[in-house]
């Protein structure tokens, strides 16, 4: 175990950093749903363009995730977050310029594309600068996560209605912006030169992990949570008013519960994994979560409708789980960084088809019982990879998995 430094001395700009990347990371998913009639009433926008929204997100997570290794590899860890920022402030300033459907989508490919590459990022950071705290400084940026896509929601349509959807869908670029001004600092900073000695990200080490078991292990655990998450913010308010009778009040606040059980587990999951290990009960207790919650949805929908919501959103626990896995199954930062690309490259291409496969299944079978059945067996791979990453192993260990 690295020895243990005070938690800002001589690091407060890469933990400020750290937080204000995290935070940029998911406003843009979750600011234009709540204010996409007001735009359309502006931007016509069909339902096929809508529906090619909501899959662009994962899109881009995967397959800018899989770059970023090469792009690390370029530029080092500090100038690529700063390349990354300023895209995304482009990105999410532009979406409030836009005057046409293929603007909308050119401003949003960008602004992803800058998340997948965020979204990889952030672990290697941690493992550099906080090696010795990386249980904590993992449960503070996904709280920073969880908050970037819990607060847009709340905010949109009151500022849409005072200022305009543009000014809604723009202002997120405000925090991007800011974010920029530590990562700069950092770069010029003259302490720096002590750390950034170390070795960057080798994309040699990221094609080896086709052949690692506990990064094949991870993608399980990290898809089971994603697959299930993007399925659920599409469909389970209409699940609950179709199956277990809810009004629309009464399923939106149902979603605002499940969404709310991401707060605790980033606070607590993080923490307990790096500190206590446990990993295979954690992962245990989520699936048993996650499948009592969809069997009581499917069993009993109209009896404690509550209880069964609130479990499945407690196995959601995997994925800030697989966050800190990242840096507790890697010894190096560069092998962070190929794990972090690996991991969420191939798993937000499973997870890219969570909300359509539900869909699809649902139209044939007419009901929800088979999408339902389909959720619930999610937890296989969560299940399977659980012994083989709750052994303390790095992937470094592994003969095919080793920086050089």
């Amino acid at each position: 175990m690295p020895e243990k430094l005070p938690l800002w001395a001589g690091r407060t700009l890469a933990l400020t950093g750290i937080i204000l990347l995290a935070f940029g990371l998911r406003s843009a998913v979750a600011a234009l749903s709540p204010i996409l009639t007001k735009l359309s009433a502006e931007v016509p926008l069909s339902p096929l363009v809508v529906g090619f929204l909501g899959m662009l997100p994962p899109l881009c997570f995967a397959i800018f995730g899989v770059l970023t290794p090469l792009v690390v590899k370029r530029w080092g860890l500090e100038a690529s977050v700063i390349v990354t920022l300023s895209a995304l402030t482009v990105g999410l300033a532009g979406r409030g310029f836009i005057t046409s459907a293929a603007a909308l989508i050119a401003m949003d490919t960008l602004t992803f594309a800058a998340m997948g590459v965020g979204n990889v990022l952030l672990p290697p950071l941690v493992k550099r600068y906080f090696s010795d705290r990386i249980g904590l400084v993992t449960t503070v940026y996904s709280v920073a996560i969880s908050l970037s896509a819990l607060i847009p929601p709340l905010v949109a349509v009151p500022v849409a209605d005072a200022a305009g959807w543009r000014v809604s869908l723009g202002m997120w670029a405000a925090i991007t912006a800011i974010a920029l001004v530590p990562w700069i600092a950092l770069i010029v900073h003259p302490r720096r030169a002590n750390i950034a000695a170390v070795a960057d990200a080798n994309p040699r080490q990221f094609r080896a992990l086709l052949r690692s078991p506990i990064a094949w292990s991870l993608i399980g655990v990290f898809t089971v949570s994603g697959f299930n998450a993007y399925a659920m913010f599409a469909w389970l308010p209409t699940v609950l008013i179709e199956a277990a009778g809810s009004s629309a009040a009464e399923a939106g606040a149902l979603l605002a519960l499940y969404a709310a059980m991401g707060l605790p587990a980033g606070l607590l999951v993080p923490i307990i994994a790096a500190r206590f290990g446990r990993i295979a009960v954690l992962i245990g207790f989520a699936m048993l979560c996650h499948i009592v919650g969809y069997l009581g949805i499917l069993v009993f929908p109209t009896y404690v409708t509550w209880l069964w919501v609130l479990l499945i959103g407690l196995s959601l626990l995997t994925f800030p789980l697989s966050l800190v896995l990242i840096n507790l199954r890697a010894r190096t930062h560069q092998g962070s960084a190929a794990l972090s690309g690996f991991m969420q490259s191939i798993g937000y291409l499973v997870i890219a088809v969570g909300p359509l496969g539900v869909g699809v299944l649902h139209d044939i079978s007419g009901g929800w019982v088979w999408p339902l059945l389909l959720l619930t067996a999610s937890a296989v791979p969560a299940i399977v990879a659980a012994p083989i990453l709750a052994k303390r192993r790095f992937i470094e260990d592994e003969s095919d998995v080793v920086a050089r």
